[in-house]
């Protein structure tokens, strides 16, 4: 069995390591279960946004959002965002529906994901 990696791009690296110490530990810890959980093919524990054909995944802890794909090796992690930023972006958006709803229609929201994904040496 190949090994499962969890990869995390430069934006969200940079993201994570300006958290507390305390903070970065507990979502490593985490994300311990998540090899389990993406192997299978119901990721209905997740958030699911979808924009031409592309599928990111959503999963929350406390006040954090983290967005990944998966990958062949694993899953790469796009963007770890606070709940806040998000509400923020959210009432800018002025969008009346849910949080996953609002993202997966904003193109905004998209240009913040390929941002992070061109970042990458």
């Amino acid at each position: 069995m190949r090994a499962f990696q969890i990869i995390f791009n430069p934006t969200s690296a940079a993201e994570l390591s300006r958290m507390p110490k305390e903070l970065q530990l507990e979502i490593l810890g985490q994300f311990r279960g998540l090899p389990q959980e993406v192997l299978k093919r119901d990721m209905g524990r997740f958030g699911k946004l979808e924009r031409r054909g592309r599928i990111l995944h959503r999963f929350r802890l406390g006040d954090y959002r983290i967005y990944f794909e998966r990958h062949e090796l694993g899953v790469v992690v796009h963007r770890i965002l606070s709940r806040n930023s998000l509400k923020d972006f959210l009432f800018r958006s002025s969008l009346p529906i849910g949080e996953d709803e609002a993202l997966q229609e904003n193109p905004k929201f998209w240009e913040l994901i390929e941002a992070a994904r061109s970042a990458a040496p």
